[in-house]
């Protein structure tokens, strides 16, 4: 028999870590190539890791909840045959080492004891720790009373990677400095802000727990909110000729491509020419430099069934025509509903489009995604009386028409720049060719 050791795979060029939801499998379960071994989930998305081989589970190295490092091993599976083996290696010619054995011991006994002392008295705070924090308190033997105490710098009073560092790197060089801790107490007030405001709960009132994306949502949310200084643009269009286009080729184009014909492709085609001709929109923001993207990957938020955002990104939107932009949106939309999207499908992103016409919206304040500078939301379409202007002179039809709403960074982006952009994608949609082939 070989064992094999189930490693956390890479999951996009700026995920280093994650944290385990659920164990899929117990030990001494049979395990097929392919099938999911357990749930993960970043701060980016959620996903199921799979085992590369047949075999039987025999260790788990980590607990629900517990924050692994990309590349690090986390489960043990034994396998027939020599080939796994020889794939991946066991620690087998370290067992007749004395030295190693204990070192190893030594090292284990170290991990448990510092998790019986941090990870599971962390989720007794009132305070939010991020699973970074959280991991790097569990690194470094930081115990539940130790980590109440270091004065949070984040939202109301949340420790945040900066806060965490300094606090270790105070400790090492002043061990006895406990007067300082007595009078940062102060600021440590912050943490339970919102108590100030209780909330009355009666018998008849549910309690309802956030799921993780929630609060990672809300998170993002807060810190988009005090990291941007937001500001909006509003700009109407008259879709007629797209409606009419659509309404003329859409049941030929599915019966074609066997994909459906929506507005979002045409909408997003015309940002991305949009920033082509205003790339300053395609930027993003690091301390006091602003970091211009060569590539347009276009954020698409899309609802989830429990309520819950998500925003795949189509790479390089520039270079698709808008069949391939068509299948790019809808291959997107629907891996996002069945929870199958992967880790590389959200990374990446340099502008986002969100459509807060699904539910009738006519239009809307939409909150940026950090590290991005712009956001754009999509407004109903609707059929309206209009004044129609011709050589014969001007007169009242019905028009189909949309509102389109552009947040952006007032930082870096100044209201004739915002204000430009969204009236360029506005040209586009209304000089949209209702002859054009397919």
């Amino acid at each position: 028999m070989a064992k094999f050791e189930l490693k956390l795979p890479k999951m996009g060029e700026s995920v280093a870590e994650a944290t385990i939801t659920n164990w899929l499998k117990e030990v001494g379960e049979t395990i097929e190539a392919d099938e999911a071994v357990l749930e993960i989930a970043t701060d980016k998305v959620d996903s199921e890791v799979p085992s590369e081989v047949d075999g039987v589970l025999v260790e788990k190295l980590f607990n629900k909840d517990d924050v692994v490092q990309v590349g690090q091993t986390i489960a043990i599976i034994e396998t027939e045959g020599e080939e796994a083996a020889e794939t991946t290696p066991v620690a087998d010619q370290e067992v007749p080492s004395p030295e190693i054995e204990e070192a190893v011991a030594a090292a284990e006994g170290r991990v448990e004891e510092a998790k019986n002392i941090t990870t599971s008295d962390y989720a007794d705070s009132n305070r939010f720790y991020s699973p970074l924090v959280k991991n790097i308190a569990k690194e470094e033997g930081i115990s539940f009373d130790e980590l109440e105490k270091i004065p949070g710098s984040g939202k109301e009073g949340r420790v945040t990677k900066n806060d965490i560092l300094d606090y270790l790197e105070n400790r090492s060089s002043q061990p006895a400095a406990q007067p300082q801790q007595g009078q940062q107490k102060p600021q440590q007030a912050a943490a339970p802000q919102p108590a100030k405001t209780p909330v009355s709960v009666n018998g008849e009132d549910e309690i309802i727990e956030m799921s993780r994306m929630g609060k990672m949502i809300a998170h993002h949310m807060v810190e988009s909110v005090q990291t941007s200084a937001h500001v909006q643009s509003f700009i109407e269009v008259d879709v007629t000729n797209i409606w009419n286009w659509r309404k003329k080729n859409k049941d030929a184009f599915e019966k074609r491509e066997g994909e459906k014909l929506t507005f979002t492709p045409i909408f997003m085609e015309a940002v991305a020419k949009a920033i082509k001709d205003f790339p300053l929109i395609n930027i993003s923001v690091d301390g006091d430099k602003i970091i211009k993207r060569k590539n347009i990957n276009l954020g698409m938020a899309a609802a989830l069934p429990d309520g819950n955002l998500i925003v795949p990104v189509i790479k390089n939107a520039d270079q698709l025509n808008l069949v391939g932009m068509a299948k790019a949106v809808n291959d997107l939309a629907n891996r996002a509903r069945l929870n199958k999207l992967k880790p590389d499908d959200i990374q990446g992103g340099t502008y986002t489009v969100t459509n807060v016409g699904t539910f009738g919206s006519v239009m809307g304040t939409p909150i940026i995604n950090q590290p991005q500078v712009a956001i754009l939301a999509l407004g109903a379409i609707r059929k309206v009386p209009a004044v129609i202007e011709t050589p014969e002179g001007d007169f009242i039809g019905i028009r189909y028409k949309m509102f389109l709403s552009h947040s952006y960074d007032h930082r870096v982006v100044n209201g004739a720049l915002g204000g430009q952009f969204v009236q360029r994608v506005a040209q586009y949609l209304e000089k949209f060719d209702k002859n054009r082939d397919l």
